[in-house]
């Protein structure tokens, strides 16, 4: 692990104890938190993107916002659900924001996970989807999405206003397809996204479930991820992070929150999109001991960056204490490097 980053699902609601209680206020302390996590020297944040949901939905003026009042952070989604995109016009706003951070954006992206609404993205217009969970709409917006920001030619042009030929969209950025991350939950998605040589986001979610620990099956996507990213001749260093909910427990408002999973926690199986899949545990406990568990969790240390998943109901200013916790007493042993020390990179795949 080199660098880690917080993870939010941007829930807001009208309930007891939340302070997030609006759309305006998960908006705004989401970037209150970026600000905050920047200086502590966090090298990323991400958010989530759900629709039909009191959640985060419309990623880019959030993150460019977030880019914006920052100097140093990754900014990105884990994951933007494709179903419910125009690729295009994504591409376009991917470019924008690519430049206009300077290259500081994680844009992951998927067929996203489960949504409140039945087949939802049918009613943002985007039907013919022939798999009941809509896998090949996004694999084929996806692969138009790529070959937008690649600069192919996809309009033809008016003879009137253009040379003859086939135009590309506009902006573009020469950097955006390494800033380019897939969220895989099983290890034939993971060999994929090796093959085209992009980056790989592994969640708390996984829709396999062999018995083994999460940890192990991830760390097995990662191992099949970079063989088919070699075999295929990619070059490079790709970006691999995993998505863990991490909780120092420092102080006795750590405690009351999470204090009674310490040493509780385990994967759970469940059914989800009808597949049988692992969901990942909770760490919540003292440094020394997160520390020696982190270590042997091999997914997490095999990964370049580790995403912490956040409670943000709770707020920017206790989000900021468990990065901060984390920062100062855990993620030094764990071979952190703060943002201060450059872009992340990934490991080279030899």
């Amino acid at each position: 692990m080199r660098a880690f980053g917080f993870l939010s699902f941007g829930h807001y609601g009208a309930v007891p104890g939340t302070r997030v209680r609006t759309a305006g206020d998960m908006l705004k302390q989401t970037i209150e938190l970026a600000e905050g996590a920047d200086e502590i020297g966090v090298n990323g944040a991400y958010v989530r993107v759900h629709h039909f949901a009191r959640q985060a939905a419309s990623p880019i003026p959030l993150l460019t916002a977030m880019a914006a009042r920052t100097k140093r952070i990754e900014v990105g989604t884990g994951v933007v659900d494709m179903r419910y995109e125009n690729p295009l016009y994504l591409a376009e706003e991917a470019a924008a924001l690519d430049l206009i951070s300077d290259g500081r954006l994680a844009l992951g992206v998927s067929r996203g996970s489960p949504e409140t609404a039945v087949r939802g993205y049918e009613t943002f217009g985007y039907t013919g989807s022939e798999d009941p969970r809509g896998a090949d709409l996004a694999r084929d917006k996806f692969d138009l999405f790529l070959r937008a920001i690649d600069g192919e030619g996809l309009a033809e042009a008016d003879p009137h206003m253009a040379p003859p030929g086939y135009l590309a969209i506009e902006p573009r950025s020469s950097t955006l397809r390494d800033h380019i991350w897939w969220g895989a939950g099983s290890l034939a998605s993971a060999e994929q996204v090796g093959k085209q040589g992009l980056n790989l986001m592994s969640s708390t979610l996984l829709t396999e479930a062999t018995g083994e620990p999460l940890h192990i099956l991830q760390r097995k996507q990662i191992d099949a991820f970079r063989a088919s990213y070699k075999e295929a001749g990619h070059t490079g260093s790709p970006r691999v992070s995993v998505s863990r909910s991490v909780f120092p427990l420092i102080t006795e408002e750590d405690q009351a929150y999470f204090g009674l999973r310490s040493g509780e926690s385990m994967d759970q199986i469940g059914i989800i999109d009808g597949m049988r899949s692992t969901f990942g545990k909770t760490y919540a406990d003292t440094p020394d001991r997160l520390i020696e568990q982190l270590k042997a969790d091999e997914a997490v240390m095999a990964a370049d960056t580790l995403m912490l998943t956040i409670p943000n109901q709770l707020g920017p200013e206790y989000n900021l204490h468990v990065l901060q916790s984390f920062a100062e007493y855990v993620a030094p042993a764990l071979g952190w490097r703060p943002n201060t020390e450059g872009p992340v990179e990934g490991y080279a795949i030899l």
